[in-house]
C-alpha cells in the first residue's frame, strides 16, 4: 500500500492545456451553478466587468438592450460582477441578481462575482487581457470584450463606451455576420 501511494505522489505533474478560446473555461453562474463557456460555442459573446455601484452602471440597461435585440442573431452579453474598482460591487451574488433584474430588466447571463485585476484575477480576465489588442489592465469596471463566434477576442472596448456606441455597434454587426 505504502508503495502504491509513493508511486503515486512521484508521478509527473499532468501538464495543463493552455486555453486557446473562451470555450475553454468554465465559471460559475450568479446562482453558483458551474457552466461551461463550451455552452456558447458559435454565438458572439460581449463580456463585460460589472458593477451595480458605479457612474458606468446605467450601462446595464444598453447592454440589456443589446441583448434582447441581438440575441436571435446569436449575441450573448455575459456580466462578470466585479468589485476591484472603489468597491463599487459590494453585494453577494444574490444581492447582485436583485439589484440588476429590479433595476434594469437584466436577462442576459450573470455569472458569479470575481476578481478582474491584481492579486487573485480569475483566468477567464488573465486570458481576456493577453489576448487583446491592449494587454494592460482593466481600466475600470464596464470594461468589454468582444468575442467572435470563434470563440476568440475580436476587440477591446473601454468602459465608458456606451452599448449603443456606433464603433462596438459596428463590430458586433461584423461578428454576428461571420457564419
Amino acid at each position: 500500500m505504502v508503495t502504491l501511494l509513493a508511486s503515486l505522489v512521484m508521478l509527473p505533474s499532468i501538464a495543463m492545456k493552455a486555453p486557446e478560446t473562451i470555450y475553454d473555461f468554465r465559471m460559475n453562474d450568479i446562482d453558483g451553478h458551474p457552466v461551461s463557456l463550451a455552452k456558447y460555442r458559435g454565438k458572439v459573446l460581449l463580456v463585460v466587468n460589472v458593477a451595480s455601484k458605479c457612474g458606468f452602471t446605467p450601462q446595464y440597461a444598453g447592454l440589456e438592450s443589446l441583448y434582447t435585440n441581438y440575441r436571435k442573431a446569436g449575441l450573448v452579453v455575459m456580466g462578470f460582477p466585479a468589485n476591484e474598482f472603489h468597491a463599487q460591487e459590494p453585494g453577494t451574488n444574490p444581492e447582485i441578481k436583485q439589484f440588476c433584474t429590479m433595476n434594469y430588466g437584466v436577462t442576459f447571463p450573470l455569472f458569479s462575482k470575481i476578481v478582474v485585476k491584481g492579486d487573485g484575477i480569475n483566468p477567464l480576465y488573465t486570458w481576456l487581457l493577453a489576448n487583446a489588442d491592449r494587454h494592460n489592465d482593466i481600466e475600470w469596471n464596464f470594461t468589454k470584450f468582444l468575442i467572435g463566434r470563434d470563440g476568440k477576442v475580436k476587440a477591446r472596448f473601454m468602459p465608458n463606451t456606451k452599448p449603443d456606441d456606433p464603433a462596438l455597434m459596428a463590430a458586433i454587426q461584423k461578428e454576428l455576420a461571420t457564419k
